[in-house]
């Protein structure tokens, strides 16, 4: 899919990534932060469905430009990059409205609220040649080339178990027992917990099961997902939207194991041998916010020409947004918008 879009965003080698932030909450809070911090990509717009809120955002976050509707940010010829930071139940729209504008998007995760809508975004891209990808941020960190290579060196043997939990108090926010701004763990923590065993394994799913509690609206709170893997390995996750978890993630094989102690944010890497024998400890390169890696991947995507970043395919986002539906359907939770 990686082939070349011969679009008018191509960038050169040495432009500065204008980024147009769409939505003004927490999420966009941090992406304005982090490009604040960067030297060859910068915040300069934000929309906001008020333009008092973009205005207090863009003084807020020293950002140029304020709209008080996404789509006179869209409509904007200098934002070179589209970042949807709406809440999951939203990006259709939004996305849907820049592609056809000719605008390359970031959108955040999860993607979109299911897979259909994920389908048509991806193909409208395609068809538009503009390029989109996820903003899944992990993905994107150097943490997954440093596991990546100590898993094919050897250092843990085949591995053969994948363990993972991330887990907040999220009891206050409303939108996660909301099934209009598709509520629950899953599509906002669990996306997490998934997109980490397939960083580190590409084998097929055999069987996939789940559990979980859910809200008096019908959303889950908390949930446990079994995947049994083509080669062999088995991994066992958990996300809540409920509780405070460790959030760390363990990946074993026969001659050791190899512990992230954050699978939203790692910042430390253990290897232990046998017996749990400590090995290595490696920690990431210190970061803004870790959410720069993700501007970064889409800079030099554009610059190459591309439809997608490398970090993230398309297929493997359409993936995820499939094991979701998935499992959704097995839980009977259920969106407007399914």
């Amino acid at each position: 899919m990686n082939k070349p879009n011969n679009h008018s965003y191509n960038m050169k080698q040495d432009s500065i990534l204008r980024v147009g932030i769409v939505g003004a909450g927490r999420i966009a809070g941090v992406a304005a932060n982090t490009l604040n911090g960067m030297n060859d990509c910068e915040a300069y717009a934000i929309g906001s469905r008020s333009l008092e809120k973009a205005g207090a955002f863009a003084r807020q976050w020293n950002i140029p430009k304020a709209y008080g509707s996404y789509a006179e940010l869209i409509a904007d010829p200098d934002v070179d990059l589209i970042y949807v930071a709406t809440p999951h139940s939203h990006h259709y729209d939004v996305t849907r409205e820049a592609i056809l504008a000719g605008k390359p998007c970031l959108v955040e995760k999860a993607f979109m609220a299911n897979l259909r809508q994920a389908k048509e975004i991806v193909e409208l891209a395609h068809e538009r040649r503009v390029f989109l990808a996820e903003a899944i941020w992990t993905r994107y960190q150097p943490v997954v080339g440093i596991v990546r290579q100590l898993i094919a060196d050897g250092r843990i043997g085949q591995p053969r178990l994948i363990t993972a939990t991330l887990g907040y108090n999220m009891m206050h926010k409303e939108r996660i027992f909301r099934p209009d701004l598709c509520g629950g763990a899953l599509l906002d923590v669990g996306v997490y917990a998934l997109n980490f065993v397939r960083m580190f394994t590409d084998a097929p799913i055999v069987s996939m099961d789940g559990r979980c509690v859910k809200s008096d609206t019908g959303m889950d709170l908390t949930n446990a997902i079994t995947m049994i893997l083509q080669d062999g390995l088995l991994a066992n996750v958990q996300s809540s939207a409920a509780c405070v978890g460790d959030n760390i993630g363990v990946i074993a094989g026969p001659e050791g194991n190899i512990i992230i102690d954050n699978i939203n944010n790692p910042q430390r890497v253990t290897i232990n041998k046998r017996d749990r024998v400590f090995d290595e400890e490696i920690h990431v390169p210190q970061q803004i916010t870790g959410y720069e890696y993700q501007f970064s991947a889409c800079r030099k995507a554009l610059i190459d020409g591309l439809l997608e970043p490398r970090e993230m395919p398309h297929q493997e986002t359409l993936y995820i947004m499939q094991l979701m539906d998935q499992l959704r359907a097995e839980w009977g939770v259920r969106y407007p918008m399914d």
